[in-house]
């Protein structure tokens, strides 16, 4: 039965809205109260676009919370159990966000712009609200905010041509993680060399929302003796990758060390980081569940579900399958699950998928590729 999603002013369009529907998106979903596209109409098009060439994505959903002020240091040194003591301004860090029980409540890539002024690069959750909460607590002084910044993502092999040609060497001598402010034909921009890829690319943070099709527009010319398209974060990719999704492959109860987070860890971080004793507990105690990837014994391939799958194991549910995809280069379908300690790699396991299919699988190390 067909069904539309009724327009509200909860939900919000990007800069690069009107720029996307021109190109032809098909679908959207929300994301941080914001429309994401999630699909142009040719899903192994924009697959190869990604591997092979050079893709475009409109990722403003992936909204920036700023902390501005004397004690912004102080705060987000509170909010992640990192130590943050080496990072330095142009540099960005992925760090975990957790709850006092230890819960990953985001995992935001944490750009440091000066010592007073930050930008969390979030997932799908009102970090803002928890930011604010915890600053005033503490009797911080701090401004916390979401700034009117809106990344588009470059990404794939061919990204570097795309953002020489677009803004020249400057642009390219940045490492992994690495970002500076640059100026393209009067767009103010934060260029990050980073995105929700395997495949390398670069971010460009619009900071003028009025802007966004104009810059769409640039780099899609820039683009076009590369074979650039439009795309989204790619799911088949992403899975293949082993790319951590928040509030899809985690629930209210995972920690960071079941999702393979252990390195982003510092469990000698400061005793007034939230959740540093509950993880030190966890670790000391024994970490109950791991993120593994799963190989079907199942031919057809799988389209998308928006529920999980059940994990057994000899006869016992041990987990959850929390992606599937048929994963292209591979030829076969594959999965992220969330299971047991009493169960590993190399493991055979039945799963029951949300339309009731039984099938098996083999569990496996992640990545895949």
């Amino acid at each position: 039965m067909a069904f539309s999603i009724s327009p509200s002013p909860r939900v919000r369009r990007s800069p690069f809205f009107e720029a996307t529907v021109a190109d032809g998106v098909v679908s959207f979903t929300p994301y941080n109260h914001m429309l994401m596209p999630t699909s142009y109409g040719d899903p192994q098009a924009e697959y190869d676009r990604l591997i092979n060439h050079v893709s475009m994505w409109d990722v403003s959903v992936e909204r920036q919370v700023e902390i501005k002020g004397p004690d912004a240091g102080k705060l987000v040194q509170i909010l992640t159990p990192r130590k943050l003591e080496k990072l330095q301004p142009g540099k960005g860090w992925y760090v975990a966000l957790c709850d006092h029980r230890g819960v990953l409540l985001n995992d935001p890539i944490l750009l440091m712009l000066d010592s007073n002024r930050y930008w969390l690069s979030i997932a799908d959750s009102d970090v803002l609200f928890w930011a604010r909460a915890v600053a005033g607590e503490r009797k911080l002084d701090v401004e916390i905010f979401e700034p009117d910044v809106s990344p588009l993502a470059i990404q794939g092999p061919k990204a570097d041509d795309v953002v020489g040609a677009l803004l020249g060497e400057e642009a390219l001598q940045l490492k992994h993680f690495g970002f500076r402010g640059m100026n393209l034909q009067g767009i103010p921009l934060m260029v990050a060399r980073s995105g929700w890829s395997k495949q390398g690319g670069f971010e460009l943070y619009l900071m003028d929302g009025s802007q966004g099709s104009h810059l769409w527009e640039l780099v899609k010319e820039a683009g076009q003796p590369f074979g650039i398209g439009p795309g989204n974060p790619n799911p088949s990719e992403r899975v293949e990758s082993g790319l951590l999704s928040w509030g899809g492959d985690t629930d209210d109860q995972t920690n960071p060390f079941e999702v393979r987070m252990e390195r982003y860890i510092d469990l000698d971080a400061p005793d007034d980081v939230i959740g540093i004793d509950a993880l030190r507990r966890i670790q000391q105690q024994g970490v109950k569940r791991h993120q593994l990837g799963v190989l079907f014994d199942y031919d057809e391939k799988f389209g998308l579900y928006d529920r999980t799958s059940t994990v057994n194991y000899k006869g016992d549910e041990v987990g959850a399958i929390t992606a599937h995809a048929w994963s292209p280069r591979l030829q076969q379908n594959i999965g992220l699950a969330l299971v047991s300690r009493t169960v590993g790699a190399g493991d055979s396991v039945d799963i029951i998928l949300p339309d009731g299919i039984k099938t098996s699988g083999k569990l496996c190390d992640l990545p895949f590729i």
